[in-house]
């Protein structure tokens, strides 16, 4: 079968957040299971696309209110594990970031540029899969615009990765859509503006989620898509994330202090812990606690300055922050290291290598979320043999057991100040019980959250959608 996903982001080419993580994984563990799959993207101008050489198989034009050129771009030399190709529309998707505020005329050039070419192959897909609201209108206009006649009977699926986020824009731009039969054009709106990703749930063969907990929770939280979802509940499925385990494994990770398997956990992990505290100034004889991620209402990123400051001043504990995001909430942060010096500092900004790192070193992560449709972050946690501490809502409530229910991570009800600091308490108390902890950290090393299982799962549904 062969099976185009379609998306903003790809890691190691461009990532914000865990659909990068996703697209970058999938195509290849889908490709070990024998099928064909490849990834389609806009090409940006960052480090990746600098690195690298580039060939042209295909040069177009597409309509957006004026004729613009477009070529598909692929890589000379490939190792990720799948094909991938570049939509290249130099003025709008060249930048140097992949998300702004003028978003709408960008993804609408990647989506028709996409169709375009693949409209012309000589031998068409067996499946088009779409990744969130930046390729929500693909479905509609396979099935819809004159132009992508070719391409009806074509089975599309998407795969809402954050319902929040869904692409409005007003109908006044509806001419900038290849022509179709305005009798249909509510299958772009949805309350009086065009909603991608609404008419991706529409008009898609099937709809998924990253995980069951939060297909059921869109049903009545999805930022005014819940009738529409509770609608089309017989076309949508939750199917949980997976992670690359090449790419998250302790044993092997280049980026890591000091390399570890279950029988060397300890050691490792105390040479990671060491190099954290000696570059951040922190206790390593102290629990460590990280968070990592995006500074967000939806992470609870807000409630962090509250969480440390409260803990904090306990002195039983070291914590260490990366992520950025919210300008007020990286002030606050930033202030708790005066007031904290020596148990508290952070990382403002995004930093790869530094993520692996404590993920390594760590003792437990923070996740107070109040939306998670999956979580990636708990997964690479476990990984490494560090305990999540989460909020039990969407994907984490898939994938973490609280110890008090035998299990082997701490989950709290609720995404507030007083519930994470008694989840931080609770955690203090477990690393006292040495030998038990040290057990629980050689057992979530050997959880299997890799994309094995996953990927067959969206195979075996691609395959009851074929005509």
């Amino acid at each position: 079968m062969t099976i185009f996903h379609i998306s903003a982001e790809c890691y190691p080419i461009a990532k914000v957040g865990g659909l990068g993580d996703v697209v970058g994984a999938l195509p290849k563990y889908q490709n070990k299971l024998g099928e064909t799959s490849s990834v389609i993207m806009p090409f940006y101008d960052n480090k990746f696309t600098r690195s690298n050489d580039f060939e042209t198989v295909y040069a177009g034009k597409l309509q957006l209110g004026m004729p613009m050129d477009f070529r598909i771009l692929t890589l000379k030399d490939n190792d990720l594990g799948f094909d991938i190709y570049f939509v290249d529309v130099p003025y709008l998707l060249f930048k140097d970031y992949v998300y702004s505020d003028k978003d709408t005329g960008r993804f609408l050039a990647f989506q028709i540029a996409t169709l375009n070419w693949l409209v012309q192959l000589a031998e068409k897909p067996h499946l088009i899969h779409c990744h969130d609201h930046h390729t929500g209108l693909i479905p509609f206009m396979m099935s819809q615009c004159y132009a992508y006649q070719k391409l009806k009977s074509t089975p599309s699926v998407i795969t809402i990765h954050n319902g929040q986020y869904q692409g409005w824009f007003s109908h006044d731009l509806v001419h900038l859509i290849p022509p179709f039969d305005f009798n249909n054009v509510g299958l772009l709106d949805w309350n009086k503006i065009i909603n991608p990703l609404a008419s991706g749930i529409k008009c898609a063969w099937k709809v998924t989620t990253v995980s069951p907990s939060y297909m059921e929770e869109l049903k009545y939280a999805a930022n005014g898509l819940e009738f529409l979802l509770q609608s089309e509940s017989h076309k949508c499925v939750g199917i949980l994330n997976g992670i690359d385990t090449s790419v998250w494994n302790p044993k092997t990770d280049d980026y890591i202090v000091k390399n570890y398997t279950t029988q060397s956990v300890e050691s490792g992990k105390k040479a990671n812990k060491l190099w954290v505290c000696e570059q951040f100034g922190l206790n390593p004889k102290l629990p460590l606690f990280v968070f990592i991620g995006r500074l967000v209402g939806e992470k609870g990123a807000d409630l962090l300055p509250f969480i440390f400051d409260s803990v904090l001043k306990s002195k039983k504990l070291s914590v260490m922050m990366l992520g950025s995001g919210d300008g007020n909430v990286e002030n606050q942060l930033e202030g708790l290291k005066q007031s904290h010096h020596g148990y508290y500092n952070n990382y403002i900004g995004y930093n790869e290598k530094l993520s692996h790192i404590l993920y390594a070193a760590a003792d437990f992560i923070l996740m107070p979320s109040r939306v998670e449709p999956c979580g990636l972050n708990q997964m690479y946690a476990l990984r490494y043999g560090t305990v999540p501490i989460v909020n039990s809502i969407g994907g984490l409530k898939d994938t973490i057991i609280d110890v008090g229910e035998k299990g082997f991570g701490i989950r709290h009800g609720g995404p507030n100040v007083h519930e994470v600091v008694h989840a931080i308490g609770r955690a203090i108390e477990f690393t006292e019980f040495t030998e038990h902890f040290k057990k629980n950290r050689k057992l979530i090393m050997q959880i299997d959250h890799s994309w094995d299982a996953s990927a067959q799962s969206y195979i075996n549904l691609y395959h009851s959608i074929q005509p």
